[in-house]
């Protein structure tokens, strides 16, 4: 097993990595964590605190060589309203059942569930299957207090 020693962000240009790993949204959550890589070997991760691998950051191994961090394609809704005010609308609705949401311009993504579809059409909104990495917004709460607060200013 190998172990962590440093995380390079997505810019990092260190050039071609040695192996991926592929991680869905909740995955990429984490602070102390196993993961497999896609070769096979498997990486102990232990950061001082919960931190979200980025896709296209690195993790550098403490043998000089580093893995690539890959969002995974995820099975999700495309949800659409008629206009800005109702996808607002519709936003609500989704954020008033704790669903993890990624929040766009003229879309809302959400995880597959037939009940949270079935609301959501009857509210009016046109809700869609797709395959993409899922990058939801983390809510008020994710780092309870730490410097990295989503209330806190940045």
């Amino acid at each position: 097993m190998l172990r962590c020693v440093a995380l390079f962000p997505p810019d990092h240009g260190r050039g071609q990595p040695y192996d991926t790993i592929t991680l869905d949204h909740s995955e990429r959550r984490l602070r102390r964590k196993l993961l497999r890589l896609a070769g096979g070997d498997e990486v102990m991760v232990d950061f001082p605190q919960t931190i979200t691998l980025e896709p296209g950051s690195a993790l550098e191994l403490e043998d000089g060589r580093f893995a690539a961090i890959v969002a995974a394609e995820e099975l999700l809704y495309d949800v659409r309203g008629r206009d800005t005010a109702h996808l607002v609308r519709l936003a609500w609705h989704i954020g008033n059942r704790h669903t993890s949401a990624q929040l766009e311009a003229g879309r809302i993504l959400i995880k597959r569930d037939h009940v949270l579809k079935t609301m959501l059409e009857g509210l009016g909104a046109t809700v869609s299957n797709v395959t993409e990495p899922f990058f939801a917004e983390h809510g008020a709460y994710h780092s309870h207090g730490d410097s990295g607060h989503a209330l806190l200013a940045r």
